[in-house]
């Protein structure tokens, strides 16, 4: 009797200690599910010269590229946001603020820079896979600087502009 009552115990806990993982695991998943939000983005000063850094990209020729270090932010969200700077061969200056989202791959543009250094928002808000070959500034700024493990890498906004002087990261 003794034994059984031991038994039925023994089971009863080891049941409670189940139902208990059970829960813990539905909880943990309806964690995950919860829907991503976007902070807002609120626009850096325009970019100076004195603060920008040059990195490489692939095989192209002329033009250069340039991330604005004082604009480089890490959000809540997840979201590295930055300021870009193209220079062409001739001369020619895009500059735009835009966000990249290392846990998903994707991209997207909050502004575009005028040349009265003033900020024009961008029309479409929609976020974009990055895909292309490493003749891709945005390719290039997703692998070697900011999300080089498929995560935000980068974990404050001093350490992307580290990478960005270091000229990337050293992949094992």
């Amino acid at each position: 009797m003794l034994r059984r009552a031991v038994k039925r115990t023994c089971a009863f806990v080891l049941l409670s200690f189940f139902g208990l993982v059970v829960r813990a695991d539905d909880f943990d998943e309806e964690f995950e599910k919860k829907p991503w939000s976007e902070i807002e983005t609120r626009l850096p000063a325009f970019p100076e010269e004195s603060g920008l850094i040059p990195f490489e990209v692939g095989s192209v020729a002329g033009t250069r590229y340039f991330v604005d270090g004082t604009s480089v932010s890490i959000g809540s969200d997840g979201v590295v946001r930055y300021t870009l700077v193209i220079v062409s061969s001739g001369g020619a200056r895009n500059i735009s603020h835009e966000g990249m989202r290392c846990a998903t791959g994707e991209r997207r543009y909050y502004a575009f820079g005028r040349s009265d250094k003033s900020w024009s928002k961008a029309r479409g808000n929609q976020w974009m896979q990055i895909d292309g070959t490493s003749n891709n500034h945005h390719v290039e700024l997703y692998s070697n600087f900011f999300c080089w493990s498929g995560s935000i890498s980068v974990i404050s906004p001093e350490d992307a502009v580290h990478v960005l002087k270091r000229g990337g990261v050293i992949h094992q």
